[in-house]
């Protein structure tokens, strides 16, 4: 018995209308937005003593390498033992991805060198006080401390406008370091980028 073929009526999916815009719209190429000159310069701490300053004015650097690329002016550096496990900034903007945040990034590079998702003998240090998504990476990764020079009381959640650490029922507590190291630099470098930012017509933050 021979199989009976149906011609379909379907018709190909028509365009979406161009609601106005020309023909090429699609494939114009914006050009990338250039950040406002940084008046900052890097630090060069002296390598004998690494202290919690050293560490912060090395996340600090990180933070101008971030405004060179036009993004928010966050770095981060991770240690242990003494020793530069990772450093990253934001790249949020050239990498169009939301959770690309200097912490998130640090982390993945930290538990990539040490072999172990369990940062327990490591400390992050941060330029800003870890958003929620950050602060709570810190948590999972069992990070043994955290010290961040700027508070942020609206979206801080190590102390801020909460503090993910102290839930009652959390499994891992991270030790603290709230503000003080380096704060009123790396204040300045952040408020100074969204002030040029604002003046340049580049956001509205």
């Amino acid at each position: 018995m021979r199989a009976r073929v149906v011609k379909g009526t379907c018709k190909p999916h028509a365009a979406p209308p161009s609601q106005g815009f020309p023909p090429s719209y699609s494939r114009m190429v914006l050009p990338a937005p250039t950040p406002p000159p940084c008046p900052f310069e890097k630090r060069f701490p002296s390598q004998l003593v690494r202290d919690d300053a050293f560490f912060m004015s090395l996340a600090f650097n990180q933070a101008i390498d971030a405004w060179r690329r036009d993004e928010v002016p966050i770095g981060c550096v991770i240690e242990r033992d003494g020793e530069i496990v990772a450093m990253a900034h934001n790249t949020v903007e050239a990498a169009h991805d939301p959770t690309a945040h200097a912490e998130m990034l640090a982390i993945t590079q930290a538990a990539a060198a040490i072999g172990d998702w369990r940062l327990e003998n490591c400390t992050l240090y941060v330029t800003k006080e870890p958003c929620p998504m950050c602060s709570g990476a810190t948590l999972m990764s069992r990070l043994k401390r955290v010290c961040y020079a700027v508070p942020d009381p609206k979206m801080g959640c190590l102390g801020g406008a909460t503090n993910l650490s102290e839930l009652a029922r959390v499994n891992h507590r991270v030790e603290i370091t709230a503000g003080g190291v380096l704060e009123p630099e790396c204040r300045e470098l952040l408020q100074a980028f969204f002030r040029l930012k604002r003046a340049a017509g580049g956001t509205d933050a």
